[in-house]
């Protein structure tokens, strides 16, 4: 079927692509546009063509999608899958990385700067507050509820600026303290907004990586180490460049991701969450002048500090991001080696080597009723992509600032919780999909027992040790291209030049028990990662 429309504007009249549909030509057309058909001179080849015509639609004509519908946000009409299809996956990361944890966090800033002041003897107009005013400071964080930050957004309606719009809430809200009620033109003193900002980010991420992702990635190291030491001893042919090569055990494979990920967990853990607190352009102007006598440089950073957060001192506006890029692109690499993982073990399920445990009443295919597929490994490699592409922007983009700031980080900063989101969504697919794997040891078997040649290379290691001529090019006359079995190799074996102790050990060997140091390298992978984490357990 091809689409073709008139050029005549008389014809033609006012185009719209959402008008042009397909329907039989032959049945009445409910739509906006006639058919007309062309010769064509193969019978292959459909000659229905569609035009659109000028009439006007009717209220007895509808356009194809929902188009009049005024829609309300739900997990049906979220543009995001993360808000609807998958938000039950994900729900843990809304009190940090929302609108909602954002607000949160802005209201613990100023809330926590309002008593920094008061601390300082040199500001006497904040005189230091009494246990029941820090109580009543401490439960507005505490109590801090959706409609509290619903009502801030009611209040951005009208300023058009989100953190005046919480400075302007905090006053409203102390207004029945009245030892807060004395101070409330101290909220928000000397700050700039990316004073504020700043530090909400920082505690967002600090949170959402202690709270939320670093338990996941744990669990999957923890998966790990666990398959890998109870497949220690379980034999597999590897395959390099896709080709049969030396023999390795599953366990010790899958001990390689433990490590890999352990490491980049450990680093991820080990970069500091920066803050900044030095006015407008970073030089503390307005509290210089404002109260000259007091070391604000010194009280930024104690302040900072009293955070959880390591002090950055040489900024302008805005915190420099600089950590911010690094945690994101750790996150990548941890993403990354998940990828490799993700496709490895799809490769392996192809193969045999892993049956997925099913469950009753799930459908693998819509038309094959055979099909079991490895969906939570297929789902955890796309959604890493995801997640990667949008962490890659926010690494690259947020340290890079016009001058003393632009606003372009400002939005950005608001989608952290999209590649975040994605990567916690990637994580718990792969854990799920762990959990239904079963190894199918016969399978395995079966692969080594038809691949002979890969004793190969230990027959030929041993002919150089005892100065057996050519011992590389005669295993490679004897194998390369050709059919090898278990009397082929033999056969060579016996019509060695070797100590017969050697030989005997030789004939010994079985693809299947030629796997080295393998079976103890993953026996104790939970040494090797806790000596990553620097732990002695």
């Amino acid at each position: 079927m091809e689409f073709a429309a008139l050029s005549s504007a008389t014809q033609l009249g006012t185009f719209n692509p959402l008008r042009i549909s397909l329907q039989n030509p032959t049945q009445h057309n409910p739509l906006p546009f006639r058919y007309a058909s062309f010769p064509s001179s193969s019978p292959r080849v459909c000659s229905c063509k569609a035009i659109l015509s000028t009439h006007t639609p009717t209220s007895t004509h509808k356009m194809f999608g929902p188009h009049s519908v005024d829609f309300e946000l739900s997990a049906l009409t979220a543009l995001s899958p993360l808000d609807g299809r998958y938000w039950g996956k994900v729900k843990e990361l809304a009190p940090y990385l929302s609108e909602y944890g954002l607000i949160y966090f802005r209201v613990l800033v100023e809330i926590k700067w309002l008593v920094q002041l008061s601390l300082i003897p040199e500001i006497v107009e904040v005189p230091s507050f009494s246990e029941s005013a820090k109580s009543f400071l401490q439960g507005v964080i505490d109590d801090f509820s959706v409609d509290d930050a619903l009502e801030v957004k009611n209040i951005e309606r009208v300023t058009n600026h989100d953190v005046k719009a919480v400075e302007y809430f905090l006053k409203q809200k102390c207004q029945s303290n009245a030892e807060v009620a004395k101070v409330l033109e101290f909220f928000h003193f000397a700050c700039t907004s990316e004073d504020i900002n700043n530090l909400a980010h920082a505690l967002m991420l600090k949170e959402t990586m202690n709270s939320v992702m670093f338990p996941v990635m744990d669990k999957i190291v923890k998966a790990l180490c666990d398959m890998a030491k109870d497949n220690a001893h379980v034999p597999m042919l590897s395959r390099t460049h896709g080709q049969p090569a030396s023999p390795t055990t599953l366990g010790k494979e899958l001990a390689i991701f433990a490590v890999r990920l352990s490491r980049e967990r450990k680093d991820l853990s080990q970069i500091e969450i920066l803050g900044k607190f030095a006015g407008a352009v970073g030089n503390y102007n307005a509290h210089v002048v404002a109260y000259p006598n007091v070391n604000w440089p010194r009280v930024a950073e104690q302040f900072v500090h009293s955070l959880g957060l390591s002090f950055n001192p040489y900024v302008a506006q805005i915190e420099t991001h600089d950590y911010m890029a690094k945690l994101f692109h750790s996150l990548i690499q941890f993403n990354n080696i998940l990828i490799d993982f993700d496709r490895d073990v799809w490769g392996y399920i192809s193969l045999g080597y892993f049956k997925q445990i099913t469950k009753a009443g799930e459908i693998g295919s819509s038309t094959m009723p055979h099909k079991v597929n490895p969906i939570d490994f297929e789902n955890s490699e796309g959604n890493l992509g995801v997640a990667n592409g949008g962490l890659s922007h926010l690494s690259m983009k947020l340290p890079i600032s016009r001058w003393q700031r632009d606003l372009t980080d400002s939005t950005v900063l608001r989608n952290m919780g999209v590649g975040i989101g994605h990567s916690l969504l990637a994580y718990k697919s792969t854990l799920q999909g762990m959990g239904k794997l079963q190894v199918n040891e016969a399978r395995l078997r079966e692969d080594l027992n038809q691949c002979w040649e890969v004793l190969a290379e230990p027959i030929q290691t041993v002919m150089r040790r005892y100065g057996v001529p050519e011992p590389y090019e005669k295993l490679k006359e004897l194998t390369r291209g050709r059919t090898v079995n278990k009397e082929s190799i033999r056969d060579f074996i016996e019509g060695l030049d070797i100590p017969e102790e050697s030989k005997i050990n030789l004939l010994k060997l079985t693809p299947d028990t030629y796997v080295g140091a393998a079976v103890e390298l993953a026996r104790t992978v939970e040494n090797a990662v806790n000596i990553v984490n620097g732990s002695n357990i």
